[in-house]
């Protein structure tokens, strides 16, 4: 066969719109392989969720124990704490965290200084580029008993000190309204591209029948946000059991323990400091199944009240 020949065949088994549209599709090679290396091989690992893992053995001579680990785990005097902790910070964050970046949006759009607009906007958004650890060394330094900035002005005001970071109770909202400063400003940057995206027709011909500004806002901005919203809450329940696990890790000690025990953290001290990677895994699949259960069925349910959904 010639190389004319060779070359004609080759271009047969390549789709047509791939040849047209080979720059396109180069472009795009590197998120497939970053998918395909970082999120769908590692799911190799899963099987030693149902095997007593040997590092000796490797992943295939490994004894199969089936469910073994699931029943550990379901049995395990930590697990409803576990559930009741994960299960609380993410729905204490989804009534908190979620509506505050969309009425923050509302707000910046009523503003007409264009300059007074982007310094706001500019002071809110910069906190999101904080590192966690940096994040958490704040808020202890802010919080300490001794010389933080919010226990002064309570002992200035004839108050005691608070132990804010030992306080089980003072936990969840500590890491709640930690990250609804860190992360707000980033948050309502989708909401206002929405805003800015509506038609200002709409506004000129409210006005013109005489709709206050409260009627504008309720009938014009909400609607335009709402398929927005609803969407940004399917993926919020979506990782309803993903906890971030680095800030709940840096604020976690032995007093505030029974609070911010959370299963991320869990897994991380059975996993890598307790070398149980088999009960490890089956809880990091447990945790894994629920979110994806959850989002299917809160995009189901969005679909049909809402019409609005992933898929």
């Amino acid at each position: 066969m010639t190389s004319g020949a060779r070359s004609r065949e080759s271009r047969l088994l390549i789709p047509r719109s791939v040849r047209r549209n080979w720059d396109l599709y180069l472009l795009i090679f590197p998120v497939v392989l970053y998918f395909v290396l970082l999120k769908y091989l590692p799911m190799y690992g899963i099987q030693l969720a149902f095997k007593d893992f040997s590092a000796v053995k490797g992943f295939w001579d490994s004894s199969w124990v089936g469910f073994k680990h699931f029943d550990r785990f379901f049995n395990n005097y930590q697990f409803w704490t576990l559930i009741r902790n994960t299960l609380g910070i993410s729905f204490y964050q989804i009534l908190v965290a979620f509506p505050l970046p969309i009425i923050f949006a509302l707000l910046i759009n009523e503003v007409q200084s264009q300059r007074f607009r982007k310094s706001v906007q500019s002071i809110t958004f910069m906190p999101h580029f904080l590192s966690t650890v940096v994040l958490v060394g704040i808020v202890m330094a802010f919080l300490s008993p001794s010389t933080g900035l919010v226990n002064n002005i309570i002992v200035r005001l004839g108050g005691d000190p608070i132990y804010f970071m030992t306080e089980p109770s003072l936990f969840k909202s500590i890491y709640v309204f930690s990250d609804v400063w860190q992360n707000m400003g980033f948050a309502s940057v989708l909401y206002v591209a929405v805003l800015a995206g509506v038609d200002k027709s709409l506004y000129e011909a409210a006005m013109i029948d005489g709709a206050t500004k409260l009627q504008r806002l309720l009938h014009i901005a909400i609607p335009a946000l709402i398929p927005t919203a609803i969407i940004m809450l399917i993926f919020q329940f979506g990782s309803i059991m993903d906890i971030g696990f680095e800030k709940i890790y840096l604020m976690q000690n032995d007093l505030n323990r029974s609070a911010s025990s959370v299963i991320s953290t869990y897994v991380y001290e059975i996993g890598l400091l307790g070398s149980q990677f088999s009960f490890s895994t089956a809880v990091g699949l447990f945790n894994s199944l629920i979110n994806f259960i959850l989002i299917i069925a809160v995009n189901q349910i969005a679909k049909r009240v809402s019409g609005t959904s992933l898929w």
